[in-house]
């Protein structure tokens, strides 16, 4: 299986300008790729694919000398990334989501570039990264490289460097365990269990909002293009880097715990970008990061060898048409319609009082476990 390994680098002020240059080179020949397909489909109806425009780097260097700094592996994966920017246009296009043309990147919206092969351009020796027409980078390997060495992807992110290292390893799974847990997300709590437990939502963005509010306020007073604009900026930016990393943290613990309990794990297949739409709810359900928490969920179980499975809430369950999992009663079937501000399931039937969450988790198990045939 692939994985992905982030470490901080710490590059001196002379190969911070050249990681700078080489992004700026890059996103300049993305630009150019692009505008470079638009023409040719737009005045003679031609189509331009990536071999095409891989073996055009060589010319193009000639005319522009500044593209010789940047490693030329490295731009060969700009026109690879061009290319699957179209093939995931026409993907959109044929499925008839909304397609989203691909668009020219602006300063700073192309933060990374890309050593397609380990051993070619870049290597770690002594605990440094070797990365051709840079130099030496010192790095900070807080965990260790397990498996074969791929590919090597240097990324800006809030004015700091990292580099994003892709491994070839075995899976590493873990004893073979019969337990099963449906889970539910929300926004009362974090996530409820079937085993009745619930994790608290942490809501880290609201903990900050004041602050970040604060430094917003500062932000817009000052002049940009301005020493004190740069400075408050910032500030707001370490502001986001904070949540997303508490964030980011809080979710892969929790998904840990949960793949070293149970060896089924079924959870409900959400549409957040629909949700989201409800203006009042988005900034809560974009705290939350349930995709984030589910896409841990989903490598980490695949690495232990656990089963996992996402099922759709408004499936329909034991022979009820239902709208989702928390309107039907976990233990006898009985549609029990409830308001979003109804917090607790109460059914007139059988007599079933328990929260909401806890019942609609109850539900995703016994959906789960029905399309695994278990």
């Amino acid at each position: 299986m692939r994985k992905t390994l982030k470490y901080r680098l710490f590059p001196t002020k002379k190969q911070q300008r050249l990681f700078q240059e080489q992004l700026d080179e890059c996103r300049w020949l993305y630009n150019h790729f692009l505008e470079e397909r638009r023409n040719a489909w737009e005045k003679d109806k031609k189509n331009i694919g990536y071999f095409q425009q891989s073996e055009s780097i060589v010319v193009l260097k000639r005319q522009r000398p500044s593209l010789n700094k940047v490693y030329s592996q490295a731009l060969q994966n700009v026109a690879d990334r061009m290319d699957k920017a179209f093939q995931n246009f026409f993907r959109r296009v044929k499925q008839g989501e909304k397609p989203g043309y691909p668009r020219f990147k602006g300063f700073n919206r192309y933060d990374s570039f890309t050593y397609k092969q380990a051993g070619f351009g870049w290597k770690i020796e002594n605990n440094k990264l070797e990365l051709s027409k840079i130099g030496s980078i010192k790095i900070k390997l807080h965990r260790p490289i397990v498996g074969t060495l791929k590919t090597c992807t240097i990324r800006k992110k809030a004015n700091k460097w990292y580099a994003c290292i892709s491994v070839e390893c075995e899976p590493k799974p873990l004893k073979k365990n019969s337990r099963a847990v449906g889970i539910d997300v929300g926004l009362e709590n974090f996530a409820a269990f079937s085993t009745d437990e619930r994790i608290e939502n942490p809501k880290f963005f609201k903990r900050e909002e004041r602050q970040l509010a604060k430094a917003q306020r500062k932000l817009s007073k000052q002049k940009k293009k301005t020493l004190e604009h740069g400075k408050a900026k910032k500030v707001v930016t370490r502001i986001h880097e904070r949540i997303a990393n508490k964030r980011h943290n809080f979710t892969h613990q929790e998904a840990r715990k949960i793949i070293n309990r149970f060896g089924i794990v079924c959870i409900e297949k959400l549409n957040t970008k629909n949700m989201m739409q409800n203006h009042l709810l988005a900034k809560s359900i974009a705290d939350v990061a349930w995709n984030q928490f589910a896409q841990a969920l989903f490598y980490k179980a695949e690495e232990a060898d656990r089963k996992i499975v996402a099922v759709d809430p408004c499936l329909n369950l034991a022979g009820v048409d239902s709208k989702n999992t928390s309107q039907i009663c976990s233990q006898c079937g009985t549609v029990v319609k409830k308001k979003l501000s109804t917090r607790w399931h109460k059914c007139p039937v059988c007599g079933l009082h328990l929260h909401r969450d806890i019942n609609a988790s109850r539900n995703i198990l016994r959906l789960g476990i029905q399309s695994l045939g278990i």
